[in-house]
């Protein structure tokens, strides 16, 4: 063939695949859209798309390299798909942190037998994943799924916890309602108050509001609460002792917003820089024992769409992986 038809031919065959390939993106941005319940004005539908189309090649290139052995996790859009990391990180990590005020510490039971594996959802300690919605509640949801598994523990019945109580009413003790907060401030907020309504009396949505407490809706209460000491092995032993552990971690990275599925370790990920609150409901390996198999089972509260229905296996004694063990604590009742 002479060499100009054949460059000739190649550019046609470029030609014809890049429609192809810009309708298979036009597809999946409709698709999207559709899933997720987007509408954008004219203007602002080319940037989001723009930060959506770089998200997926993220997404796609960080999976090839999964394929290749190169990471333990693997990623997925999601609704939160045309946000940058910056835009993202404002209106979803709302721990506000500050150095931990004096309080008591846990001392973990010296003596006894600690199981290769917990799963406190099996026992029937854990509600199903709720989610925050664009609100900087996360350290609510943390502290209600804390306190929900120790009722759960006292009473035998596990009943939902009002976040949305939390959001309105603990300011006095220093959280900040839907701009953000911190988990222990919650924990204090329940104990001063002498009560917690129900999640059916006093529904989550999203934003703050007067406190509306009602103490004949309370279905939970707080007589103490406690630090953990910032060790992986000390969160370990409190969490097969006494249940779920409310926890911080650091949420910032891109890996951690889109993950799927697999064990989650990204070496970027801060062991001290924490801004998201999250439930630790137990731990595992994944075959043997081997440094990198070894994982926390954590409860966000991102939706069911999120990561493995809602929940993500971290990577456990991987020198405090994303700050896991940094700031864990759990409630007396």
């Amino acid at each position: 063939m002479h060499p100009l038809l054949f460059l000739a031919g190649l550019c046609l065959g470029v030609a014809s695949a890049a429609p192809q390939l810009y309708q298979s993106l036009d597809a999946r941005w409709s698709q999207w859209k559709a899933t997720h319940g987007k509408l954008y004005g004219m203007n602002d539908e080319v940037w989001r798309r723009a930060v959506w189309e770089r998200n997926m090649k993220m997404i796609e290139q960080h999976n090839r390299e999964h394929s290749q052995g190169k990471h333990t996790f693997t990623m997925a859009m999601n609704a939160f798909g045309d946000m940058t990391n910056e835009e993202f990180r404002q209106v979803m990590n709302g721990l506000k942190i500050q150095k931990r005020k004096k309080w008591k510490v846990f001392q973990a039971p010296f003596f006894v037998e600690i199981p290769s594996s917990v799963d406190w959802r099996e026992k029937g300690y854990v509600t199903p994943v709720k989610d925050q919605g664009y609100c900087l509640c996360c350290w609510a949801f943390s502290a209600t799924g804390a306190l929900e598994g120790q009722m759960f523990r006292k009473t035998g019945k596990l009943v939902s916890l009002s976040e949305q109580n939390l959001v309105d009413c603990s300011r006095p003790q220093g959280n900040e309602g839907y701009s953000g907060g911190l988990i222990d401030d919650a924990f204090q907020y329940v104990k001063d108050n002498g009560g917690l309504d129900s999640e059916e009396s006093y529904p989550y949505h999203a934003q703050g509001d007067s406190c509306k407490y009602r103490p004949e809706n309370s279905v939970a209460n707080v007589t103490d609460y406690w630090d953990i000491p910032s060790k992986e092995n000390e969160l370990m032993i409190t969490l097969a002792a006494v249940g779920p552990i409310s926890a911080a971690i650091d949420a910032s990275l891109d890996t951690f917003r889109f993950y799927k599925e697999g064990i989650y370790y990204d070496p970027s990920c801060s062991s001290e820089d924490v801004d998201h609150g999250v439930l630790v409901v137990g731990y595992g390996a994944d075959g043997t024992e081997t440094e990198n198999k070894k994982y926390w089972i954590i409860k966000n509260s991102w939706g069911t769409d999120w990561g493995m229905d809602g929940y993500i296996k971290m990577a456990k004694d991987r020198d405090n992986h994303c700050g896991i063990a940094s700031l864990a604590s759990f409630p007396t009742v």
